[in-house]
């Protein structure tokens, strides 16, 4: 029957049939009619529909032994399987009478009976265990472990401790939490039937994250995880190393099934403040684990760069470099000297003189008795008394005058032919006299302007009221000198202005 895998339903009637084999149906699992009636079967294993959801099992009209092999036919009768209840089954006993099928009465045979040293069996992960499984009845039944799919290493071993009683042990090696929940079946078989008993195995270990995955958008952001751990773990997060608060923008959702806890952490219109690290923290009592991923929902407006700050190196300079500094540093030192020297030396004795006199300095000598005080000047002759009075004074008489200037007749960007000033300082009543009396001499033409002074007691004296008083030199000649030259005389009590023009002395 092997080439019709998909064969629903089965019909051999009428056709002398004596025997099938007890695997016969094995690749034929959508069977869900057999009709065998009226055939010359004497005996039927309950193998044959072992894999089978029958719904109707036709056998009426053969001639079965009674016997314990058919022992199962009665009990299905009994209990309304495939439909046997409605079916007139008769067996033939050991004198050749027919006999009905629920009258038949066989000593020790029945069911095996079955029964396992741990109903629930708890270990942690990686440790050993053991499981024993007892079958009993009569005929003595067959034991053995259903351990398909399994993934911890087992090792049967058989043990028949009694006539009646079949034992078997599954020892578990290195327990594995991949076979948390699997169900241990111990079955039990003879020719009446099959029993079988279960064990649930449980297996404790610490939590794992299984998965953490970067933010997602769904309805809301979702960063999604799978976390595994018997017994279940509690989960708390962290963003950024700090305990993360749900709130109306942060929850957690998640279902719990078994020993896998799926869910989202989920965020409702999250800025760049929700950026950063979380972390899934699991705990249970045998350990914690945690993972980390980043998340990312917005960028920030205004981004802050730090420039990362250059390592500092430190250079060891050998000593021919602090020489050659040393040498460099004495040359600069000795040029900032010299400068400094030639400076001063150009500052007092390359200077000009105040009035642009090339010549040698005039002298104004005046004395009281002279008649005409200007015989004294020396025409192209310098003498020590001369060269003793400096380039910033004047003699007058005996006296030397030093020689101001006066600023605000230096002002820059007026006409060239604005008097320059200078101030005689310590000039006394009689230099002002001499130089009064002797006007004519001084001034040749008949242009000028004078103030006469008021003369008291024999003594010359200059009301302060009447401020300065000019005599306009223009043009002065003296001998000695060719060109006529433009100068004025301004006279205030004990001071003297000199007033120079464009030509210079």
């Amino acid at each position: 029957m092997e080439l019709y895998t998909g064969l629903q339903k089965l019909t051999i009637k009428n056709s002398g049939l004596r025997s099938i084999q007890p695997r016969a149906f094995a690749k034929n699992p959508h069977l869900r009619y057999i009709n065998l009636s009226s055939n010359r079967l004497t005996t039927l294993s309950w193998q044959l529909f072992q894999t089978l959801s029958l719904r109707e099992l036709r056998l009426e009209q053969n001639f079965f032994n009674c016997s314990c092999d058919i022992r199962w036919m009665q009990l299905w009768q009994e209990q309304g399987e495939a439909r046997l209840n409605s079916q007139n089954l008769y067996c033939v006993g050991a004198d050749g009478s027919q006999l009905p099928l629920f009258r038949m009465n066989i000593s020790q045979c029945d069911l095996p009976e079955i029964s396992v040293s741990h109903v629930n069996l708890t270990v942690r992960e990686g440790d050993n265990a053991v499981i024993t499984c007892n079958g009993s009845g009569s005929p003595l039944p067959d034991v053995d472990w259903i351990v398909t799919g399994l993934q911890s290493i087992n090792t049967h071993q058989t043990n028949l401790n009694w006539t009646n009683v079949h034992a078997i042990n599954l020892t578990l090696v290195n327990v594995t939490s991949e076979d948390n929940g699997f169900t241990l079946t111990c079955i039990a078989e003879n020719v009446v039937g099959m029993s079988n008993a279960s064990v649930a195995l449980t297996v404790h270990y610490p939590p794992r994250v299984v998965s953490l995955e970067e933010p997602e958008l769904r309805l809301e952001h979702c960063i999604e995880f799978v976390v595994r751990g018997n017994p279940p773990p509690t989960l708390h997060w962290l963003h950024n190393g700090q305990p993360l608060r749900e709130s109306k923008i942060i929850h957690v959702e998640y279902y719990q099934e078994g020993e896998v806890s799926e869910g989202c952490l989920l965020f409702n219109k999250p800025t760049h403040y929700n950026n950063g690290n979380y972390t899934l923290i699991a705990k249970n009592p045998l350990g914690t684990a945690n993972q980390t991923i980043n998340g990312h929902f917005l960028k920030e407006p205004f981004p802050v760069y730090e420039s990362p700050t250059p390592p500092i190196t430190v250079t060891h300079k050998p000593e021919e470099d602090t020489f050659g500094v040393s040498i460099a540093v004495g040359l600069a030192a000795f040029a900032c000297v010299l400068l400094v020297v030639l400076f001063i030396m150009i500052n007092k004795y390359g200077r000009r003189s105040k009035f642009g006199m090339k010549g040698p300095v005039a002298v104004i000598s005046g004395e009281e008795d002279s008649a005409s005080p200007l015989h004294h000047i020396n025409h192209g002759i310098t003498t020590p008394s001369s060269l003793d009075a400096g380039p910033d004074t004047v003699v007058i008489g005996m006296t030397r005058i030093p020689v101001i200037e006066n600023p605000q007749y230096f002002r820059q960007g007026h006409n060239c032919h604005k008097p320059d000033t200078w101030v005689f300082s310590n000039i006394d009543n009689h230099g002002i006299l001499n130089l009064k009396d002797n006007r004519d001499h001084l001034v040749p033409s008949t242009h000028y302007i004078y103030e006469e002074p008021e003369v008291q007691s024999g003594e010359v004296s200059y009301p302060r009221s009447h401020g300065f008083r000019e005599i306009m030199l223009n043009p002065i000649s003296l001998p000695g000198h060719s060109k006529p030259l433009n100068h004025g005389i301004y006279v205030e009590d004990v001071n003297v202005y000199f007033s120079k023009g464009r030509h210079g002395f």
